[in-house]
């Protein structure tokens, strides 16, 4: 029990940064960016392309792209687009570029990206092939959240203010809830499926399957998964399945996929999750191929991640838990207001 309790609180404190970073983008994409440009970019007429290519770079993880992707949808982006972004982005950015060619070196870092581009154009055309278009839950534009409008906050500190009460508020409120059960599951994976289960298996279409069903439960940044498929490497499996292992982690979490189900659709779900597993397996499997076919052997330099009991960490951590504090103190001291007015 303790050593679960011990695996929650770390994977909180390593997600703690990206998701408040996430939180302030979300917020700064609904003050600053117009939704007409939104719509017009990334809206129903659009191509996947575009937003594959527009999240690929940016350094989000997979718990900093939930509010960014929210934010983007909820601004007037299409399914198929918000799916293509929810994809490219926590699978590869440049910071991950960068600890990937550290660690496996050029061939393995320009892979990556290709195949993080790939699945997520895949995804978002069976998203829009298999599900219909509808309007986003977009709350009405009130006079806090855009600042032309009437009665709204003006200048700087009116904006930075709007961005903060929409970010960390009512985007924080609508998905903490799965935020904690992906990190409960991930925990429970941690704790419970030995380390040595992946590298059994060594490669092959099996050791890629068993990849992707433990990397669904996981909840773990590009960035992070890096080091850990590099381990995974140098204990026994393919550079194909490690491939799998950093597409398939940090795009197909339980907190990711119950936010896909909330905000796109049952139907969107299951394209954005049928996108993401088969396109990994064929990326795995042609890249072992591609390898053996051109004898080239990737060369593992063995990598650490960064320590979580560092201050910013432990500092995001704490302000993460007391907002996710405060948004559910809100949510029963109006529970039991309700209660109280019609028991009276």
């Amino acid at each position: 029990m303790n050593a679960f309790i011990g695996n929650f609180i770390d994977l909180f404190t390593e997600s703690a940064p990206y998701l408040l970073m996430g939180l302030l983008l979300a917020g700064v994409i609904r003050q600053l960016i117009p939704d007409s440009w939104i719509n017009k970019t990334l809206g129903k007429d659009s191509s996947v392309i575009t937003a594959a290519l527009i999240g690929t770079p940016l350094p989000l993880c997979s718990c900093s792209v939930i509010p960014a992707a929210m934010g983007i949808r909820r601004a007037g982006a299409s399914k198929a687009s918000t799916a293509s972004f929810m994809v490219a982005t926590p699978e590869t950015g440049v910071d991950s570029v960068g600890v990937t060619l550290a660690l496996m070196g050029p061939v393995m870092a320009i892979a990556r990206p290709i195949a993080a581009i790939t699945s997520a154009i895949v995804a978002g055309l069976l998203v829009r092939r298999f599900d219909v278009e509808t309007p986003s839950k977009q709350e009405p534009v009130k006079s806090c959240c855009k600042g032309h409008h009437q009665g709204a906050p003006e200048g700087v500190m009116g904006k930075a203010i709007s961005v903060v009460q929409y970010g960390y508020g009512k985007l924080l409120k609508d998905f903490m809830g799965w935020l904690l059960i992906g990190l409960f599951f991930a925990a429970l994976i941690q704790t419970f499926v030995p380390a040595t289960l992946l590298s059994q298996y060594g490669n092959g279409v099996w050791a890629m399957i068993l990849v992707i069903l433990v990397s669904i439960p996981m909840y773990i940044c590009a960035t992070a998964s890096t080091p850990i498929a590099a381990g995974l490497m140098l204990s026994g499996i393919s550079p194909g399945a490690a491939l799998v292992f950093m597409l398939a982690g940090p795009a197909t979490n339980i907190a990711t996929l119950m936010v896909v189900k909330n905000e796109l659709g049952v139907r969107s779900l299951v394209a954005y999750l049928t996108g993401v597993v088969v396109t990994a397996l064929l990326m795995g499997l042609g890249f072992d191929f591609f390898l053996e076919y051109f004898e080239i052997t990737i060369a593992v330099s063995h990598g650490e991640h960064g320590d979580m009991s560092s201050l910013l960490y432990s500092a995001s951590a704490v302000v993460l838990a007391c907002l996710i504090a405060y948004q559910y103190a809100k949510q029963l001291k109006s529970k039991i207001k309700t209660q109280s007015a019609i028991a009276s």
